[in-house]
Protein backbone atom coordinates (compact mmCIF):
# COMPACT_ATOMS: atom_id res chain seq x y z
CA UNK A 1 0.00 0.00 0.00
CA UNK A 2 1.29 3.45 -0.93
CA UNK A 3 1.06 5.58 2.23
CA UNK A 4 -1.15 8.67 2.03
CA UNK A 5 -1.82 11.54 4.40
CA UNK A 6 -4.21 14.49 4.06
CA UNK A 7 -4.59 17.42 6.47
CA UNK A 8 -6.81 20.48 6.83
CA UNK A 9 -6.34 23.72 8.71
CA UNK A 10 -10.00 24.59 9.11
CA UNK A 11 -12.92 25.68 6.95
CA UNK A 12 -14.12 29.27 6.92
CA UNK A 13 -12.70 32.60 5.80
CA UNK A 14 -9.03 33.14 6.52
CA UNK A 15 -8.27 36.63 5.21
CA UNK A 16 -5.43 37.74 2.96
CA UNK A 17 -3.06 38.57 5.80
CA UNK A 18 -3.18 34.99 7.11
CA UNK A 19 -3.74 32.97 3.93
CA UNK A 20 -0.06 32.42 3.10
CA UNK A 21 0.80 31.33 6.63
CA UNK A 22 -2.15 28.96 6.77
CA UNK A 23 -1.21 27.31 3.46
CA UNK A 24 2.41 26.98 4.51
CA UNK A 25 1.41 25.49 7.85
CA UNK A 26 -0.66 22.67 6.39
CA UNK A 27 2.19 21.80 4.05
CA UNK A 28 4.62 21.61 6.96
CA UNK A 29 2.13 19.50 8.94
CA UNK A 30 1.45 17.04 6.15
CA UNK A 31 5.17 16.57 5.53
CA UNK A 32 5.77 15.95 9.23
CA UNK A 33 3.22 13.15 9.11
CA UNK A 34 4.43 11.82 5.78
CA UNK A 35 7.99 11.45 7.03
CA UNK A 36 6.67 8.96 9.59
CA UNK A 37 4.85 7.02 6.88
CA UNK A 38 7.97 7.01 4.69
CA UNK A 39 9.86 5.27 7.47
CA UNK A 40 7.21 2.58 7.69
CA UNK A 41 5.48 4.20 10.66
CA UNK A 42 1.82 3.88 11.50
CA UNK A 43 -1.07 5.99 10.27
CA UNK A 44 -1.90 6.66 13.91
CA UNK A 45 1.54 8.16 14.59
CA UNK A 46 1.38 10.14 11.34
CA UNK A 47 -1.95 11.85 12.01
CA UNK A 48 -0.92 12.65 15.58
CA UNK A 49 2.33 14.22 14.40
CA UNK A 50 0.56 16.27 11.74
CA UNK A 51 -2.01 17.59 14.21
CA UNK A 52 0.68 18.39 16.79
CA UNK A 53 2.40 20.52 14.16
CA UNK A 54 -0.80 22.52 13.69
CA UNK A 55 -1.54 22.75 17.43
CA UNK A 56 1.94 24.27 17.80
CA UNK A 57 1.29 26.76 14.99
CA UNK A 58 -0.53 29.94 16.11
CA UNK A 59 -2.12 30.24 12.66
CA UNK A 60 -4.82 27.72 13.57
CA UNK A 61 -7.72 27.45 15.99
CA UNK A 62 -6.14 24.62 17.97
CA UNK A 63 -3.51 24.47 20.67
CA UNK A 64 -1.64 27.77 20.90
CA UNK A 65 -3.91 29.56 18.42
CA UNK A 66 -7.23 28.57 19.99
CA UNK A 67 -10.11 31.04 19.97
CA UNK A 68 -11.40 32.34 23.30
CA UNK A 69 -14.68 31.53 25.01
CA UNK A 70 -17.17 34.11 26.32
CA UNK A 71 -15.02 34.79 29.41
CA UNK A 72 -11.79 35.06 27.44
CA UNK A 73 -10.53 31.59 28.36
CA UNK A 74 -9.24 28.70 26.27
CA UNK A 75 -11.12 25.37 26.22
CA UNK A 76 -10.01 22.78 23.67
CA UNK A 77 -11.38 19.54 22.23
CA UNK A 78 -9.52 16.76 20.39
CA UNK A 79 -9.97 13.20 19.17
CA UNK A 80 -7.90 10.42 17.60
CA UNK A 81 -9.16 7.13 16.14
CA UNK A 82 -7.48 3.91 15.03
CA UNK A 83 -9.14 2.27 12.03
CA UNK A 84 -7.57 -1.11 12.74
CA UNK A 85 -9.34 -1.66 16.07
CA UNK A 86 -11.91 1.18 16.15
CA UNK A 87 -10.21 2.33 19.35
CA UNK A 88 -10.65 6.02 20.01
CA UNK A 89 -9.64 8.61 22.59
CA UNK A 90 -10.87 12.16 23.08
CA UNK A 91 -10.80 15.10 25.44
CA UNK A 92 -13.18 18.04 25.73
CA UNK A 93 -13.09 21.48 27.37
CA UNK A 94 -9.47 20.98 28.46
CA UNK A 95 -7.31 23.84 29.69
CA UNK A 96 -3.60 24.35 30.11
CA UNK A 97 -2.54 21.59 27.69
CA UNK A 98 -0.30 22.47 24.76
CA UNK A 99 -1.23 19.41 22.68
CA UNK A 100 -4.72 18.03 23.37
CA UNK A 101 -4.25 15.45 20.60
CA UNK A 102 -1.46 13.79 22.62
CA UNK A 103 -3.73 13.65 25.65
CA UNK A 104 -6.46 12.11 23.50
CA UNK A 105 -4.13 9.32 22.49
CA UNK A 106 -3.32 8.65 26.13
CA UNK A 107 -7.05 8.40 26.85
CA UNK A 108 -7.29 5.82 24.06
CA UNK A 109 -4.31 3.78 25.17
CA UNK A 110 -4.31 4.15 28.96
CA UNK A 111 -7.99 4.13 29.94
CA UNK A 112 -11.14 2.14 29.24
CA UNK A 113 -12.98 5.32 28.29
CA UNK A 114 -13.40 7.11 24.98
CA UNK A 115 -13.56 10.67 26.27
CA UNK A 116 -12.52 12.64 29.34
CA UNK A 117 -13.67 16.20 29.94
CA UNK A 118 -12.67 19.37 31.74
CA UNK A 119 -11.36 18.75 35.28
CA UNK A 120 -11.35 14.98 34.78
CA UNK A 121 -9.14 15.36 31.73
CA UNK A 122 -6.83 17.65 33.67
CA UNK A 123 -6.53 15.15 36.52
CA UNK A 124 -5.72 12.41 34.04
CA UNK A 125 -3.13 14.60 32.31
CA UNK A 126 -1.37 15.18 35.64
CA UNK A 127 -1.44 11.45 36.40
CA UNK A 128 0.16 10.77 33.03
CA UNK A 129 2.86 13.37 33.58
CA UNK A 130 1.61 15.68 30.85
CA UNK A 131 3.03 19.12 31.63
CA UNK A 132 0.66 21.99 32.24
CA UNK A 133 1.21 25.27 30.43
CA UNK A 134 0.04 28.73 31.35
CA UNK A 135 -3.28 29.54 29.70
CA UNK A 136 -1.87 32.85 28.48
CA UNK A 137 0.69 30.94 26.40
CA UNK A 138 -2.17 29.51 24.35
CA UNK A 139 -3.58 32.94 23.52
CA UNK A 140 -2.43 35.05 20.60
CA UNK A 141 -2.86 38.74 19.90
CA UNK A 142 -5.13 37.71 17.03
CA UNK A 143 -7.40 35.59 19.26
CA UNK A 144 -7.62 38.36 21.86
CA UNK A 145 -8.45 40.92 19.18
CA UNK A 146 -11.25 38.81 17.75
CA UNK A 147 -12.65 38.11 21.21
CA UNK A 148 -12.83 41.81 22.05
CA UNK A 149 -14.32 42.73 18.68
CA UNK A 150 -17.02 40.10 19.05
CA UNK A 151 -18.04 41.54 22.43
CA UNK A 152 -18.26 45.13 21.21
CA UNK A 153 -21.76 46.65 20.86
CA UNK A 154 -22.79 46.83 17.24
CA UNK A 155 -20.13 44.36 16.11
CA UNK A 156 -20.72 42.79 12.72
CA UNK A 157 -21.80 39.17 13.39
CA UNK A 158 -20.40 38.00 10.06
CA UNK A 159 -17.01 39.64 10.47
CA UNK A 160 -16.71 38.57 14.11
CA UNK A 161 -17.16 34.93 13.14
CA UNK A 162 -14.75 35.01 10.21
CA UNK A 163 -12.29 32.17 10.53
CA UNK A 164 -14.05 30.69 13.56
CA UNK A 165 -14.16 27.26 11.92
CA UNK A 166 -10.46 26.77 12.39
CA UNK A 167 -10.46 23.15 13.53
CA UNK A 168 -7.41 21.18 12.31
CA UNK A 169 -7.28 17.53 11.35
CA UNK A 170 -5.58 14.73 9.49
CA UNK A 171 -6.31 11.32 7.95
CA UNK A 172 -3.81 8.74 6.76
CA UNK A 173 -3.30 5.22 5.48
CA UNK A 174 0.02 3.49 6.09
CA UNK A 175 1.96 0.83 4.20
CA UNK A 176 0.11 -1.89 6.14
CA UNK A 177 -3.27 -0.60 5.01
CA UNK A 178 -4.24 0.77 8.42
CA UNK A 179 -6.12 4.08 8.53
CA UNK A 180 -6.38 6.69 11.26
CA UNK A 181 -7.99 10.06 11.88
CA UNK A 182 -7.22 12.94 14.26
CA UNK A 183 -8.92 16.29 14.89
CA UNK A 184 -8.20 19.16 17.30
CA UNK A 185 -9.86 22.52 17.94
CA UNK A 186 -10.25 25.50 20.20
CA UNK A 187 -13.95 25.43 19.41
CA UNK A 188 -16.29 28.25 18.50
CA UNK A 189 -15.37 31.89 18.98
CA UNK A 190 -16.93 33.35 22.15
CA UNK A 191 -18.66 30.06 22.93
CA UNK A 192 -20.36 29.46 26.27
CA UNK A 193 -18.09 28.09 28.98
CA UNK A 194 -18.30 24.30 28.92
CA UNK A 195 -19.51 24.08 25.33
CA UNK A 196 -18.44 20.84 23.66
CA UNK A 197 -18.57 20.66 19.88
CA UNK A 198 -18.39 17.85 17.38
CA UNK A 199 -14.65 17.23 17.61
CA UNK A 200 -14.48 14.80 20.58
CA UNK A 201 -17.59 12.88 19.47
CA UNK A 202 -16.93 9.62 17.62
CA UNK A 203 -18.63 9.64 14.22
CA UNK A 204 -18.91 13.41 14.23
CA UNK A 205 -15.47 14.95 14.73
CA UNK A 206 -13.62 11.94 13.33
CA UNK A 207 -14.05 8.36 12.23
CA UNK A 208 -11.66 5.68 11.00
CA UNK A 209 -12.34 2.10 9.92
CA UNK A 210 -9.89 -0.03 7.97
CA UNK A 211 -12.77 -1.55 6.03
CA UNK A 212 -13.68 1.76 4.40
CA UNK A 213 -11.44 4.70 5.29
CA UNK A 214 -11.03 7.72 7.55
CA UNK A 215 -12.52 11.21 7.85
CA UNK A 216 -11.63 14.42 9.69
CA UNK A 217 -14.11 17.32 9.38
CA UNK A 218 -14.15 21.04 10.13
CA UNK A 219 -16.95 23.56 10.25
CA UNK A 220 -19.94 24.39 12.41
CA UNK A 221 -19.80 21.77 15.15
CA UNK A 222 -23.49 21.71 16.00
CA UNK A 223 -24.38 21.05 12.37
CA UNK A 224 -21.72 18.33 12.08
CA UNK A 225 -23.17 16.61 15.15
CA UNK A 226 -26.72 16.76 13.83
CA UNK A 227 -25.80 14.74 10.74
CA UNK A 228 -22.89 12.72 12.27
CA UNK A 229 -20.86 13.93 9.31
CA UNK A 230 -17.79 11.69 9.53
CA UNK A 231 -19.76 8.48 9.84
CA UNK A 232 -22.18 9.64 7.14
CA UNK A 233 -19.31 10.03 4.70
CA UNK A 234 -18.03 6.53 5.48
CA UNK A 235 -21.56 5.19 5.03
CA UNK A 236 -21.62 6.63 1.51
CA UNK A 237 -18.22 5.07 0.86
CA UNK A 238 -19.57 1.71 2.07
CA UNK A 239 -22.20 2.08 -0.64
CA UNK A 240 -19.47 2.40 -3.26
CA UNK A 241 -18.96 6.16 -3.55
CA UNK A 242 -15.49 7.60 -4.06
CA UNK A 243 -14.08 9.77 -1.25
CA UNK A 244 -14.80 12.90 -3.29
CA UNK A 245 -18.38 11.93 -4.12
CA UNK A 246 -19.09 10.76 -0.56
CA UNK A 247 -17.72 14.00 0.88
CA UNK A 248 -19.66 16.19 -1.53
CA UNK A 249 -22.89 14.28 -0.94
CA UNK A 250 -22.63 14.48 2.84
CA UNK A 251 -21.56 18.13 2.89
CA UNK A 252 -24.44 19.09 0.61
CA UNK A 253 -26.87 17.20 2.86
CA UNK A 254 -25.55 19.06 5.90
CA UNK A 255 -25.90 22.37 4.06
CA UNK A 256 -29.47 21.80 2.87
CA UNK A 257 -30.78 19.91 5.90
CA UNK A 258 -29.35 21.97 8.78
CA UNK A 259 -27.71 24.92 6.97
CA UNK A 260 -24.27 23.82 8.08
CA UNK A 261 -21.07 24.86 6.30
CA UNK A 262 -17.84 22.94 6.57
CA UNK A 263 -15.19 20.78 4.99
CA UNK A 264 -13.51 17.38 5.27
CA UNK A 265 -10.40 15.44 4.40
CA UNK A 266 -10.98 11.80 3.49
CA UNK A 267 -8.96 8.72 2.57
CA UNK A 268 -10.40 5.33 1.66
CA UNK A 269 -9.03 1.84 2.17
CA UNK A 270 -7.53 1.88 -1.33
CA UNK A 271 -5.55 5.05 -0.71
CA UNK A 272 -7.78 7.39 -2.73
CA UNK A 273 -8.20 10.76 -1.02
CA UNK A 274 -10.20 13.97 -1.14
CA UNK A 275 -10.26 17.43 0.42
CA UNK A 276 -13.71 19.00 -0.06
CA UNK A 277 -15.56 21.96 1.48
CA UNK A 278 -18.65 24.16 1.17
CA UNK A 279 -17.05 27.14 2.92
CA UNK A 280 -15.26 29.90 1.02
CA UNK A 281 -11.87 28.50 1.94
CA UNK A 282 -10.16 25.55 3.57
CA UNK A 283 -6.39 25.25 3.77
CA UNK A 284 -5.47 21.63 3.00
CA UNK A 285 -2.50 19.54 1.91
CA UNK A 286 -1.95 15.92 0.90
CA UNK A 287 0.98 13.69 0.05
CA UNK A 288 0.82 10.53 -2.03
CA UNK A 289 3.55 8.89 -4.10
CA UNK A 290 6.03 11.61 -3.05
CA UNK A 291 3.83 14.33 -4.54
CA UNK A 292 2.59 17.15 -2.33
CA UNK A 293 -0.79 18.65 -3.23
CA UNK A 294 -2.27 21.70 -1.55
CA UNK A 295 -4.91 24.40 -1.94
CA UNK A 296 -7.05 27.03 -0.26
CA UNK A 297 -9.92 27.99 -2.57
CA UNK A 298 -12.48 25.74 -4.25
CA UNK A 299 -11.12 24.04 -7.33
CA UNK A 300 -7.57 25.01 -6.44
CA UNK A 301 -4.85 22.36 -6.35
CA UNK A 302 -1.12 22.87 -6.67
CA UNK A 303 1.43 20.07 -6.84
CA UNK A 304 5.09 19.89 -5.83
CA UNK A 305 7.53 16.99 -5.55
CA UNK A 306 8.19 16.27 -1.89
CA UNK A 307 11.95 16.44 -2.45
CA UNK A 308 11.69 20.14 -3.35
CA UNK A 309 9.86 21.23 -0.21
Amino acid sequence: MLPVIVVHGGAGWIGKERAEGSCRGVQEAVLAGYRILQRGGSALDAVEEAVVAMEDNPMYNAGCGSVLNELGGVEMDAIIMDGKTLASGAVSAVKGIANPIKLSRLVMEKTEHLCLTAEGASRFAKAMGVPEVEEESLKTDYSRKRWVENLAPGSNPVESQMGKMGTVGAVAIDSQGNVASATSTGGMLNKMVGRVGDTPCVGCGAYADNLFGAVSPTGHGEAIMKVTLSRLILFHMEQGMSPEKAADTALEYMKTRVRGIGGVVVVNSSGDWAARFTSDQMAWAAVKNDQLHYGLYKGESFTLPVTST
